[in-house]
Parts: C-alpha cells; sequence; structure tokens
C-alpha cells in the first residue's frame, strides 16, 4: 500500500515536468509572431461585400478594378499587414475576407480604403476584431510556397 501511495504521489507532482518536456512550445517563435500565452492575438478582420455601385461599370471596366484589387492585395500582403485574403466560394452579397495584422479597426479601415473596388463602390468592408491564432501569421510564407501561379 505505502508503494502504490508512493507512486502516485510521484506521478502525480512529475506528471507537469514531463509532459512540459516533450511540449513543442518555440517561446522564440512564440514571440516572433506576437502570439500571447494560448499562442494566440488579435487581427482585424475585413468581411468584402458586394457594393451599391456595381451595376455602374462594364464587365471591361470591372475587370481593370478587379485587377487592381488584386494588385492592392498583393501591396498589403508585401507590406505585412495583410495576413490571409480570399473570396467566398459562392459570390452573392458577402464577397470575400482580409485578415490584417493592424493594431486597429482604424489602421484596417485606412488599409480597405487604398483597394480600388472599395473606391470604386464595387465592394465595401465590415471590420471587426477577430482573436485567433498566432500562427496564421505564417500563411504568406508557406503560401509562396505552394502557389503554382500568381493572379
Amino acid at each position: 500500500m505505502k508503494l502504490t501511495v508512493s507512486f502516485l504521489i510521484m506521478v502525480i507532482f512529475c506528471f507537469p515536468v514531463f509532459s512540459q518536456a516533450g511540449s513543442p512550445y518555440d517561446a522564440e517563435l512564440a514571440n516572433k509572431l506576437g502570439a500571447d500565452d494560448y499562442g494566440m492575438k488579435t487581427y482585424v478582420m475585413a468581411f468584402l461585400l458586394a457594393g451599391d455601385r456595381v451595376r455602374e461599370y462594364s464587365q471591361e471596366e470591372r475587370l481593370e478594378i478587379q485587377k487592381g484589387h488584386m494588385t492592392n492585395i498583393n501591396r498589403l500582403a508585401e507590406m505585412g499587414k495583410l495576413i490571409l485574403a480570399g473570396p467566398f466560394s459562392n459570390g452573392g452579397e458577402k464577397r470575400g475576407i482580409f485578415l490584417f495584422d493592424v493594431a486597429t479597426k482604424a489602421e484596417a479601415e485606412e488599409l480597405t480604403n487604398t483597394d480600388p473596388a472599395v473606391q470604386a463602390g464595387v465592394l465595401k468592408m465590415e471590420l471587426v476584431e477577430w482573436y485567433g491564432s498566432a500562427a496564421l501569421m505564417m500563411v504568406p510564407e508557406v503560401h509562396e510556397k505552394v502557389q503554382k501561379k500568381a493572379f
């Protein structure tokens, strides 16, 4: 009985040490990505919505606006401000998302206002703060390794 109790005490006190010893936690990476103790951080997410002025433009004009939109996406990504972007598959009123690594919604709004599609009224943005994995900061770097064609 004494042996069983001693074994249980040893397991209870040593388990946290063993569980942390094999932990994949990387403090340097967490710091680089701006992670909190939970491996998370706050971003600003932009929901891209269909704008009110889409019908004012010809197909050719909309294609030029879309080219400018894609150029702007690449510029924001190169600045390190846009972490991920993409359209929703079904189109409709909700067109896509942007995920910004910025300190405030005001900064995200300034960045969205540089988009030619927003300026033309083809898209509008709804901004919300979002708490998600800091590992998302690695998406641009990893995406370059899997992207065969550029937009």
